[in-house]
């Protein structure tokens, strides 16, 4: 147990990972505080993720970089989710490194589509969604290996199976005190 980093877990991922929901469930075990991506953004910025995204890409990036800096920086332990293209920016990558520990939710394109499709429209998504998610997940893996700690596939496993494996890996980490008694 020698990483120095705080008890911060970030989950990141593309969009319908399970990154919200994977989130909820973890710390209902562990009873560290959630902070969705989009409240966090609504805090630093005043406004929605769906605003933003009407002004342009560059807008809703640094957005989103300044959601996921804020999350950086709640007092551990604590549980946060990320927008997906935060791992385009160096910098965020760095302080992912340094402030976090990222574990990046994994799933094929054709799950990914599924689930983000049947919740609200999303942006990037009007057109192939499968093709945009495969192609932009493809480009993006080496920056998510990169920066996470672990990485979990989600796509045969249910939500409170994802969160298990995250405690199993915390357990091997600085955090483990911080864990429930019946999760250490």
């Amino acid at each position: 147990m020698t990483d120095a980093r705080p008890c911060r877990v970030i989950l990141l991922g593309m969009m319908g990972s399970g990154k919200t929901t994977v989130g909820r469930e973890l710390a209902a075990r562990t009873g560290w505080p959630y902070h969705d991506n989009d409240a966090l953004l609504e805090e630093a910025t005043g406004r929605t993720a769906r605003e933003l995204a009407g002004e342009g890409t560059p807008q809703l990036r640094a957005a989103e970089a300044a959601a996921v800096l804020r999350a950086l920086s709640l007092p551990a332990p604590a549980i946060a989710g990320a927008a997906a293209g935060v791992v385009m920016d160096a910098a965020v990558r760095e302080r992912l490194g340094r402030d976090g520990m990222v574990v990046w939710l994994r799933a094929p394109a054709e799950t990914l589509a599924r689930r983000t499709l049947a919740d609200a429209p999303r942006p990037w998504l009007d057109g192939d969604a499968v093709d945009w998610l495969a192609t932009t997940s493809e480009r993006r893996a080496p920056l998510y290996h990169q920066v996470a700690a672990v990485e979990i596939d989600t796509e045969p496993l249910s939500p409170a199976e994802v969160a298990q494996r995250i405690i199993d890996w915390l357990r091997g980490t600085q955090c483990a005190d911080d864990l429930a008694p019946g999760d250490r």
